[in-house]
């Protein structure tokens, strides 16, 4: 299996940036899809899930409003949307695929760097 991230770069706070992540090696429509995200010095956070079918999604409260997780079942990728980035967004982005609808995340993607800067 491999989950593969793209789409990280350096950004202006109050703009946009748009994260992929290709996934092969899995029935990726079986699969809950996530993208979690770690700060230099702080633990790994949850950000966004979305359901097998991209019909149910979560969001942490910090990002609420601004990120949005999608996912095409037909290209085996799942999306994150980012707008109104702020600079407490800095951090390594990870997708991440789980089987079951519960419990942790069964494969990892190996991240990518998204900076904000003010």
């Amino acid at each position: 299996v491999q989950l593969q991230a793209s789409g990280g770069g350096l950004v202006q706070a109050g703009g946009s940036l748009r994260l992929s992540c290709a996934a092969s090696g899995l029935t990726f429509s079986s699969y809950v899809m996530g993208w979690f995200r770690q700060a230099p010095g702080k633990d790994r956070e949850s950000v966004a899930t979305i359901a097998r079918s991209g019909g149910g999604t979560s969001y942490t409260d910090s990002v609420k409003g601004r990120f949005t997780i999608s996912r095409d079942n037909t290209q085996n990728t799942v999306y994150l949307q980012m707008n109104s980035l702020k600079p407490e967004d800095t951090a390594v982005y990870y997708c991440a695929a789980r089987r079951l609808g519960y419990g942790g995340f069964d494969y990892w993607g190996q991240g990518t760097q998204v900076t904000v800067s003010s």
